[in-house]
This record gives structure tokens, C-alpha cells and sequence, in this order.
């Protein structure tokens, strides 16, 4: 089994599972109906097309910088000048990064791996104010969902990085439960696998996820010892 990383990085990224009418809300992590979507449109499959082969894709990700949320209140008028549409809130996740990771066929997944370098529609991060800032994809793996999200280096910004002072930092996960593992005490349902993206007649169907965590090292530890060996003086021959 293979696996296609993805790195999730941009000023503000939004993804709802449960938004509805006025208030659209967004979860911690990003949704699987959102990867699959961003990877759809740099597929170039049209709403309705069908997106069958891509939610059979074993979907994970890993929080690596979770960010915090913003909320924006919305107003929007039509074109036409008519009537003002519903004021509205929107809620987003600002500073944050995410590792996503899509496991199934290599050959399918390399495929999707060139179409996002080359993406024939615009991609963005839960909404369409939201783009991503630097490459997407981190390439294609031999290698399972859950040894990617416990071996894949920290990608949190070199900023967050250096701000965390111990050798070795623990984020939380979220991936979809292999069958029979449906009853962990560490797993929730999320309306969350997509059917369908066609307008008319959108559809989710709900998909059991289990939570977890992984311990990667930091890769801007200095131990306190060599702090303590730093002698600025020596860089003028002084010391």
C-alpha cells in the first residue's frame, strides 16, 4: 500500500462538517470531503462528476501546528443590487498547518500526485478564500497511513518550531477506522464521507474516525547543555 502526502499550510483555512444555514463553523482538522474535493478540482472533475474511486481513498491527518480561530462576520449583496443576502458568521483556522495523508493503489495516487503540481482548477483549503501558501503535495510513499503520520518530520513552521523548547513534540491524529475497529473508545462519527458533490443533491455519508497521537522530535531542540557552551566572545578570538 502507498500513501500521498500533503502539507495543509496557509494564512486561513476553513473546514466544516456541520455548518448550517447563518453560522458556518469549522472543525480543528481538516475534513476527508475537503481533501477529496481540492483533489477532485486538481483533477479536473466537474461537481458532477464522479468521485467514487477517490472516497475509497483511507484518509488521516496529523495536527502539526493546529492554529486558532478567527470568526468573520459576513455580509454580501447580489450583483443586481436586490435585496442584501443573510448576515452570516464565518469562522476560520488562522496560522495553521496539517499534515494529510491519502492511502490506497500507487499508480492511482501518482496520478494525483502530478495532477496537483499541475491543478486544472484553482485549489484552496475548505473554502474559496482560503488558498494554500507554498507546494501541496510532499510527493508519493510505499508505506502505510500510520507509519506516515508517526515518520513524516514535524512541519510546523520553523517560527512554531524554535518556540518549543523539549526534544521531541507530541500532536494529535485523526484517521479513518479499518473495519471492526468502530467501537474504540478513542473513535467518533463525523458526516464526513463524501457521496456526492453534485448541487442539487449533495451528499455525505458518516465515516468512524479514531483519534490518536504521535511523538516526532523537534528538529530546532538545542540541549541546555550546549546553550550553556555558547561562548559569543569566541567569534572575536577574546575567549
Amino acid at each position: 500500500m502507498s500513501v500521498l502526502l500533503l502539507r495543509l499550510a496557509a494564512p486561513l483555512q476553513s473546514w466544516g462538517t456541520s455548518s448550517r444555514f447563518t453560522r458556518r463553523t469549522t472543525d480543528r482538522a481538516p475534513s476527508k470531503s475537503g481533501i477529496i474535493g481540492l483533489l477532485a478540482a486538481a483533477a479536473g472533475r466537474r461537481r458532477t462528476d464522479s468521485i467514487e474511486d477517490l472516497a475509497t481513498l483511507r484518509f488521516g491527518v496529523r495536527l502539526d501546528q493546529p492554529g486558532h480561530v478567527e470568526r468573520d462576520f459576513h455580509t454580501a449583496r447580489p450583483i443586481d443590487g436586490s435585496a442584501p443576502l443573510p448576515l452570516s458568521y464565518r469562522f476560520y483556522l488562522a496560522d495553521a498547518v496539517f499534515l494529510a495523508v491519502v492511502e490506497g493503489e500507487e499508480q492511482f495516487l501518482t496520478t494525483l500526485h502530478e495532477a496537483l503540481r499541475r491543478p486544472v482548477f484553482p485549489l484552496y483549503l475548505g473554502r474559496r478564500s482560503c488558498p494554500p501558501s507554498g507546494p501541496l503535495t510532499l510527493g508519493v510513499r510505499n508505506q502505510t497511513l500510520e507509519d506516515a503520520l508517526a515518520g513524516t518530520p514535524w512541519q510546523a513552521s520553523p517560527r512554531i518550531q524554535q518556540k518549543h523548547r523539549a526534544a521531541t513534540v507530541t500532536l494529535d491524529t485523526a484517521v479513518d477506522a479499518p473495519l471492526g475497529e468502530q467501537a474504540q473508545d478513542v473513535s467518533y462519527l463525523v458526516q464526513d464521507e463524501p457521496v456526492t458533490f453534485a448541487p442539487e443533491h449533495r451528499q455525505h455519508a458518516w465515516r468512524t474516525v479514531i483519534a490518536g497521537q504521535v511523538t516526532l522530535p523537534n528538529p530546532d531542540y538545542m540541549p541546555t547543555s550546549a546553550v550553556g557552551d555558547h561562548d559569543p566572545m569566541a567569534l572575536f578570538g577574546a575567549s
